[in-house]
């Protein structure tokens, strides 16, 4: 009976989640739900069909779990590569295409590789390239620009210079002058309404939010009055079928 109650009691808890992201890889839900629980907050991973998995939060931190995973920069941006990005349909494509669609996989490709520096959230990587014509002698030079938004325990003023080199590098012709590197700090991470961590506390053996827990002993407690009545009520048909006596069965005349 036990059991049942604890079975019952999850799933009954269960029902109260709501999922904070979806089609996620293993790792990216891994590390969301290390990240939530270190900022005491409890969350879940339910594998979903094709091997993806959902995180799901308890309804009440909903807010504040997605304020928080958004601090923290998760889940991580997607970008394209290069073979997604030349990926076309059409035979043949006009040079205004490939040219665009070279522009833009310069782009994601640099935009992934300074996303991966430990201590940045998120970066975008802007790529100018002229059409410019090779007789030309005032052509317009390449420029690119860089947006990265980091964490504010990174010192970020030793990693311009080598941003600036990394992007410079990754395009032809681009000089190191011509890039730019704008960097934002993002707002340190504080519960909202100044209140303390969410705690977790234990029922039955669950691990829960500690405002859940009143829920709980409500849901638990409802739920044992159920099992009580139905105990009541069997024990009273099993005695007064024994006060009636066994049937009896009747012979034809």
């Amino acid at each position: 009976m036990k059991l049942l109650l604890v079975v019952v009691m999850a799933l009954l808890l269960q029902a109260c989640d709501t999922e904070l992201y979806t089609d996620l890889s293993e790792r990216e839900a891994n590390i969301m739900v290390a990240s939530l629980a270190r900022h005491g907050i409890a969350a879940n991973r339910v594998v979903k069909e094709g091997g993806l998995m959902s995180v799901t939060v308890d309804e009440d931190y909903f807010a504040e779990a997605v304020g928080i995973l958004d601090q923290l920069g998760l889940p991580e941006q997607k970008f394209s590569n290069l073979g997604t990005v030349f990926e076309s349909n059409s035979l043949v494509s006009s040079p205004v295409q490939e040219r665009a669609q070279m522009i833009h996989a310069l782009s994601e490709e640099l935009s992934h590789t300074v996303s991966q520096i430990d201590g940045v959230l998120s970066a975008r990587v802007h790529v100018v390239l002229p059409d410019n014509d090779l007789l030309d002698r005032n052509s317009t030079p390449s420029s690119a620009s860089v947006f990265i938004r980091y964490s504010p325990t990174l010192d970020v003023n030793p990693l311009i210079p080598k941003i600036k080199t990394l992007v410079a590098n990754g395009i032809a012709g681009l000089a190191y002058d011509s890039v730019s590197v704008v960097p934002v700090v993002a707002e340190p991470l504080r519960v909202a309404d100044g209140s303390s961590p969410v705690t977790l506390s234990s029922f039955l053996g669950i691990s829960m939010p500690a405002s859940s827990v009143t829920r709980a002993v409500w849901i638990f407690g409802l739920l044992l009055v159920l099992v009580l009545g139905l105990g009541g009520a069997l024990g009273w048909l099993l005695w007064h079928q024994r006060r009636r006596g066994p049937y009896e069965l009747e012979t034809p005349p």
